[in-house]
């Protein structure tokens, strides 16, 4: 076509005003806008099991070696107050649903606390009814029966072991951290090498086999470094003979976790999914072994200047690492962020930045961080939250172990209260120079308190007879006391060697009417071994932390009973050979209920049956 001379001088000029105006409009988009086109990101949510604020390098500390995460640290952004649980099982139940702990049915690490309500909604089901791929990978101590298991609360793929910790009741018999059996979907399967590097590997392989090419959310939950302190001995050796090391083992499966993080990072730049990748590394607490009070002795480890530590409202016990890289976002490049976090926060800063959709009726107490991460932040409104510790089978107390916090101030236990600027190691208490701030924090607890105990009492119960976990096994880990004492409890295999005469109740909801078959076991099926057997030959992997008196009975009766005190004792004798008594109960009603299960000898002397098999066999 023909074009007059006079025409192309002026095209030329609007095609270059018109380049102009995209890049003058540039700067203006949000960061939403200029992801529309772009495909959702991945994300790898990292948390780390019992690893303090000051369990790093990049920290302060002078001799723990983290050089992977120092480099994530370095290329982050930095929540520099940010804040989880004092203890595992709640910070995981808030990270998972953004909700408080209390809130959504848990409080406790075991006796039947730590199951999330099944009507709440987790990070995983959001993310899954959005169109990504979910997989866990590690400790999820939020329940193994179903409808608690990470399976029934959104997750595709699930590597997980048992319980809480490796080696509680509900884990394969004498796991240790090396070789051992681990919940695939569901079922047991062994997978050789040292635990963080199975749970490592699993996640690469899962982000990287994805011929659907769906966005993938991988939560990485690490057992380690909690105890037992089980680690490869090269780890170990780097820190054997340093007298300011407070644990050699801890602080080497430390050093595990990072170089085992190095390599999942390097799979992230292997596959080209680096800048497209939210990861988050967090832990769960603070820490429980990077600083120790030997009696007499100053302190030995590294705390980053904080009081108190894992368990404690104090802040060594709730303030934790908290880093966000993800270069597509443009979050990177070693910024801090010193607004007060918490875990809560996640699950709805996550869901903006992956444009998953939040249900308009799901109660949230997290709030997105997304506005924080802009070039230039807005003000970010202030606000007031809790840390909390109540670890009892029965109902929480209120303030205690109890932190209330904003940007400025801590107020703990009700009495202590602290300018967290001006006294990072709350080593003075000026309550009495600021009674007004006491009395505001006061009203902000109070008004949590009675908002979440609004569902104390909305039970998690264990159900029996399903159509989607038939058999069903109950193990002490779950037992409840009418005391609340966690110490009267056998909730780990090395208390199920020392064999105390303990006895508990399972909080249960029987599905279907029928019979049922129940098998009652002192010793787990997969050990082989009979109810009568001693087994003085086994060695747990670690001293009890609740010292249990060790006890030989002879079980000649197993007594089971469904519902109160009053209601019938079901029996069935028990002879040498049996590895456990089966007790058949026919017409058992549906419904809520508690059921009872042990042994006797001709001596009166009882133990409670730490493992049970319930079987609906007829309807």
């Amino acid at each position: 076509m023909y074009l007059p001379s006079t025409t192309i001088p002026l095209l030329l000029t609007l095609a270059f005003l018109s380049y102009l105006s995209i890049f003058a409009l540039k700067p203006a988009l949000s960061a939403a806008e200029g992801r529309e086109t772009s495909p959702r990101a991945n994300v790898i949510l990292i948390m780390t099991d019992d690893q303090g604020y000051g369990d790093l390098a990049c920290h302060g500390n002078p001799i723990i070696q983290t050089p992977h995460l120092d480099r994530l640290h370095a290329d982050s952004v930095r929540l520099t107050n940010f804040h989880v649980d004092p203890a595992c099982a709640p910070t995981r139940a808030g990270l998972m649903t953004g909700r408080y702990a209390h809130r959504v049915g848990l409080w406790h690490v075991v006796m039947g606390r730590t199951l999330v309500h099944p009507d709440e909604v987790t990070v995983a089901e959001l993310f899954r009814d959005a169109g990504y791929r979910t997989g866990i990978f590690g400790k999820w101590h939020l329940g193994g029966n179903f409808p608690f298991r990470p399976q029934d609360q959104g997750f595709d793929e699930v590597w997980t072991h048992g319980g809480g910790v490796v080696g509680h009741t509900p884990d394969y018999w004498m796991n240790d951290y090396f070789d051992d059996h681990y919940l695939h979907n569901g079922k047991w399967e062994q997978v050789e090498g040292y635990c963080t590097d199975v749970w490592i590997n699993k996640a690469i392989a899962f982000l990287t086999d994805n011929p659907s090419n769906k966005p993938t959310f991988i939560y990485l939950p690490l057992n380690a470094p909690h105890s037992p302190f089980e680690v490869p001995e090269r780890f170990e050796s780097l820190y054997h003979d340093n007298p300011d090391v407070p644990d050699a083992a801890f602080y080497g499966m430390i050093t595990a976790i990072d170089e085992a993080f190095g390599r999942l990072d390097q799979s992230l730049k292997d596959a080209n999914l680096f800048d497209n990748t939210i990861v988050i590394f967090m832990t769960d607490n603070g820490t429980s072994r990077g600083i120790l009070h030997p009696r007499g002795s100053p302190p030995v480890g590294f705390n980053a200047g904080m009081r108190g530590k894992k368990g404690s409202p104090y802040e060594g016990g709730h303030r934790v690492p908290g880093f966000i890289r993800w270069p597509a976002g443009n979050i990177q490049g070693g910024r801090d962020i010193d607004t007060l976090t918490t875990h809560l926060d996640l699950l709805p800063t996550l869901c903006e930045w992956c444009e998953v959709p939040i249900p308009e009726n799901l109660k949230l107490d997290g709030t997105s961080l997304a506005p924080l991460f802009a070039e230039t932040p807005p003000d970010f409104p202030d606000r007031t939250m809790i840390a909390e510790l109540q670890q009892t089978a029965t109902f929480p107390e209120r303030w205690h172990k109890t932190a209330v916090m904003t940007d400025r101030w801590r107020l703990v236990n009700e009495t202590e209260l602290y300018d967290i600027r001006a006294d990072p190691s709350q080593a003075h208490n000026v309550s009495t120079e600021y009674p007004e701030i006491v009395q505001q924090l006061t009203a902000a607890y109070e008004k949590f308190w009675t908002d979440c105990s609004e569902n104390y009492d909305r039970t998690c119960e264990l159900i029996l007879g399903s159509e989607h976990e038939n058999p069903t096994l109950l193990t002490a880990y779950h037992w409840n006391n009418e005391s609340g004492e966690q110490r009267d409890m056998p909730w780990a295999h090395r208390h199920i060697v020392a064999g105390p005469l303990q006895h508990g109740y399972w909080r249960i909801n029987v599905a279907q009417p029928g019979t049922y078959a129940f098998r009652l076991r002192r010793w787990p099926a997969e050990s082989n071994l009979k109810i009568n057997e001693h087994a003085d030959h086994l060695e747990p992997p670690e001293i009890p932390w609740h010292p249990l008196e060790p006890a030989k009975l002879k079980a000649t009766t197993a007594l089971l009973q469904i519902g109160k005190t009053d209601a019938p004792i079901h029996e069935a004798p028990v002879s040498m050979d049996d590895q456990f008594a089966e007790i058949t109960v026919t017409k058992v009603s549906a419904g809520s209920s508690t059921l009872r299960a042990w042994f006797t000898d001709d001596e009166d002397r009882s133990r409670g049956a730490y493992y049970v098999e319930v079987e609906r066999i007829e309807k």
